[in-house]
């Protein structure tokens, strides 16, 4: 009699043992057609890679840590070709006195070995670096401008301190002041961990659009586009569509933007055009901007224009449309802030 009952008992164990590998079995099934299809239904992005630049989207070999540098290039007729903007992740031109721009440019994910030349500090600029968490690089500012930046904490490196000391800046001779200051920018994390700044970052990146989201992008056809900061005297900016490069080629009063050194033309990936309230409040022609309360704007990319709004978020300026923020195409950024009535000229 124990014979039988010790067999009944060995089989029931196997079954049991059975049912629960089939049930494991079917469970670990389950979790894998699940995790399929969330993979599926998760968007794919550029910012799959392990590591990205926040300021680019671009996809980089390691964490990115080093610290954005943001340098105040002059515009003025007599300071072009500029050296180092190609470089550049993102360069906002901005109306620094009467008609003239003046560019700050951000470098993160290339720091050339020189930028210049560089000029003076203004509120809107270095409150722009400020919010790209960017170490503030001018060479020069009116007393007020130097006490307000003393005063709000930005961390910065004035070339009136370092004026041709051939470590941080050198005068060249090939031009004439105040268009021969350029930063070395091999120092400049020397010299800002001298004053007790930090140069590591951990930075969020910027929205970026994915590949597929990039070949839908939205808009009117926009192979040209002209800025008209002033007309008398000229002081126009024009963008030229390259299809085979699929980026803009950037001209200054008809004159191709280039680098100084080696002609390599300055590559736009994305043009956003800010509009908003300028006031002037000197009678140097110096100018209030209003880079906080939001506004019009147009987004062009890849050939394509579209007309949304712009959003100061956390410091940095986004597009946005219906209220979401619209995604920049991973690369080189260009955002020229113009005054309201500023005309925009689009060609197809």
């Amino acid at each position: 009699m124990k014979k039988p009952f010790f067999y009944l008992i060995a089989a029931l164990v196997v079954l049991l043992i059975g049912c629960s590998k089939e049930e494991g079995t079917a469970t670990n099934n389950q979790d894998k057609e699940n995790a399929v299809e969330e993979k599926a239904n998760t968007p794919e992005t550029h910012q799959s890679a392990e590591f990205v630049y926040p300021l680019t989207g671009m996809e980089a070999d390691k964490q990115v840590e080093n610290r954005t540098i943001g340098i105040m290039v002059n515009n003025h007729a007599k300071a072009r070709p500029q050296t180092g903007l190609s470089k550049a992740d993102i360069v906002f031109e901005i109306l620094a006195e009467g008609p003239i721009t003046r560019f700050l440019a951000l470098f993160q994910s290339e720091l050339p070995d020189v930028v210049g030349p560089v000029r003076s500090a203004r509120e809107y600029y270095f409150e722009l670096a400020n919010g790209y968490n960017a170490l503030y690089v001018y060479h020069g500012a009116a007393n007020f401008v130097n006490d307000m930046i003393q005063e709000r904490g930005i961390e910065h490196l004035n070339g009136s301190l370092h004026d041709n000391d051939g470590h941080l800046f050198e005068r060249e001779s090939f031009r004439k002041a105040p268009h021969n200051s350029y930063v070395q920018v091999g120092a400049i994390y020397d010299v800002a961990e001298s004053k007790g700044y930090s140069v590591k970052a951990n930075d969020k990146a910027l929205p970026f659009l994915n590949e597929n989201e990039i070949k839908e992008i939205a808009g009117d056809s926009a192979s040209h586009i002209k800025i008209v900061y002033s007309d008398q005297p000229e002081e126009i900016v024009e963008y030229d569509y390259d299809e085979e490069l699929g980026k803009y080629k950037r001209y200054s009063d008809q004159d191709q933007t280039v680098e100084l050194n080696s002609n390599e033309p300055i590559l736009v990936d994305n043009i956003f055009v800010v509009k908003t309230d300028h006031e002037v409040i000197d009678d140097a022609g110096r100018r209030a901007v209003d880079l906080t309360s939001g506004g019009e704007g147009y987004l062009v990319q890849k050939g394509k224009i579209q007309k949304l709004n712009w959003k100061n978020q956390n410091g940095r300026i986004i597009p946005v449309k219906d209220g979401k923020p619209v995604g920049f195409v991973p690369g080189k950024t260009w955002i020229n802030v113009v005054p309201l009535n500023t005309p925009i000229h689009v060609s197809k």
